[in-house]
């Protein structure tokens, strides 16, 4: 989603992957398969796609299209339901999926696109009302503990943190940090 401002039309997902909590995607994960194990706005869990989506309308940008595998796109379309889907690969588990060949799959990507960008005049961006309410569990305790003693962060338990954000922008940053930073990155 880097670069995206209110100059774009439309965002359009190419290679999406299920949530980390969803027991049916391939290589599913939110952010990070490592260090997360949820991350919800307002109350709500939600997928990496659906994240981006609310980014993205912060920007008054509607996501159009989004194709990777079934249990990714079937998670899409609960919370984007006019979202033009592509199921590229059908999961079999965590490491395996009956995949198209990168011909058909183009094809299809190809065709979803056109179809969706000729529906764009009644596209809608989805939009998270701020403030923004972020919600994270980590798999592990220790970042939890460390950022519980930043002003801001919250800890709920012994895995996760709440965060308030002021808008879509600052929630994006602050889970930009956390997926980037690590403390051994010392010179």
């Amino acid at each position: 989603m880097a670069g995206l401002d209110g100059t774009f039309d439309a965002a359009l997902y190419v290679g999406y992957h299920a949530s980390t909590t969803n027991e049916h995607g391939v290589r599913a994960h939110t952010f990070s398969s490592a260090h997360l194990a949820r991350v919800a706005l307002n109350g709500n869990s939600v997928t990496e796609g659906e994240f981006n989506a609310a980014y993205a309308g912060s920007f008054n940008v509607p996501v159009v299209f989004a194709s990777g595998d079934d249990a990714a796109m079937a998670e899409l379309k609960l919370r984007l339901p006019a979202l033009e889907t592509v199921d590229t690969k059908k999961s079999l588990g965590f490491h395996s999926a009956e995949t198209l060949t990168p011909e058909a799959s183009a094809e299809r990507i190809s065709d979803g696109v056109k179809a969706a960008l000729a529906r764009l005049s009644a596209a809608k961006p989805y939009v998270v009302k701020p403030p923004i309410t972020l919600d994270i569990t980590f798999k592990n305790y220790t970042p939890a503990e460390a950022l519980s003693f930043l002003r801001g962060v919250q800890r709920l338990d012994s895995h996760t943190i709440r965060f308030v954000a002021k808008d879509m922008g600052e929630a994006t940053d602050f889970v930009d940090f956390l997926d980037h930073y690590h403390p051994d990155m010392t010179p």
